[in-house]
């Protein structure tokens, strides 16, 4: 059996989504999501219709922003997140967003093959933030490598 990486995260708007401050984030999305789309080692993103998931909550706040998709490793996802538009959206993420005491992403491995639900979701994050990393749930800075095969 092989396993992929699910990451998760989210974050509370600043804005109204259709707010002039907002802009940018909004304008930025489709761009990056085409090239996240594109991206070495990328296998799937949440998405809507819309071919994004601007309209779907999490832990029922009508604020709180859903991004989750699923990559072939750390590796993969790492090299995405630091170059390019997304990495120019992510150094304004405070323009944006709220600044947050709590964990609001997070990582785990999954079968190959298994796309995560929004509860699944929220089930790692409250996770991480109730024992910190472990294997059911982590960080980038503290990864743990995908579940041994048994069969």
């Amino acid at each position: 059996m092989t396993y992929e990486l699910a990451q998760v995260n989210i974050a509370r708007l600043k804005f109204p989504l259709d707010s002039p401050e907002l802009k940018d984030f909004v304008d930025g999305l489709d761009p990056v999501n085409a090239v996240a789309d594109a991206a070495n080692g990328f296998v799937w993103r949440l998405k809507e219709e819309n071919g994004n998931a601007t309209d779907l909550r999490v832990f029922g706040d009508d604020w709180l922003m859903v991004n989750m998709s699923v990559w072939r490793d750390t590796n993969a996802l790492t090299a995405f997140m630091y170059q390019g538009q997304h990495r120019e959206l992510l150094a304004r993420r405070y323009e944006f967003f709220e600044r947050m005491e709590e964990v609001m992403t997070t990582l785990w491995w999954v079968r190959s093959g298994h796309r995560p639900t929004v509860r699944e979701a929220e089930e790692r994050l409250l996770h991480i933030r109730e024992h910190g990393p472990t294997p059911e749930a982590f960080t980038l800075r503290t990864s743990f490598p995908p579940p041994v095969s048994t069969d």
